[in-house]
């Protein structure tokens, strides 16, 4: 499971790939650990916090949430993070299952 339901927080885990053609969900990435990530392409480069930052504005897009809902808990420099979203109300968890579900 790409994602864990913390009291009101969803955890996302995902797999950044910056430099792409387009921003788009792209599938699951599963680690030497067997933790699964979401793979989540997006368009800016990763320097001074760029490709981060439109990783953001993406998922609040596609999760219909805001930006400020959304914080990097671990993995800032990494291509692996941990995300955070404070808005874990039964929609967001659904948009969520249904990006993972979408993508195996």
């Amino acid at each position: 499971m790409v994602f864990e339901e913390k009291q009101q927080n969803v955890i996302l885990r995902v797999r950044l790939s910056p430099n792409s053609s387009v921003c788009k969900v792209n599938g699951i990435f599963v680690n030497d650990k067997g933790e699964e990530f979401l793979k989540i392409n997006v368009i800016s480069v990763p320097e001074k916090g760029k490709a981060n930052e439109e990783l953001i504005k993406f998922l609040a897009k596609v999760l219909g949430i805001a930006k400020s809902n959304i914080k990097i808990i671990a993995g800032d420099t990494d291509r692996c993070k941990k995300i955070c979203i404070s808005d874990g109300t039964a929609e967001v968890v659904d948009k969520v299952r249904q990006l993972a579900e979408d993508k195996k």
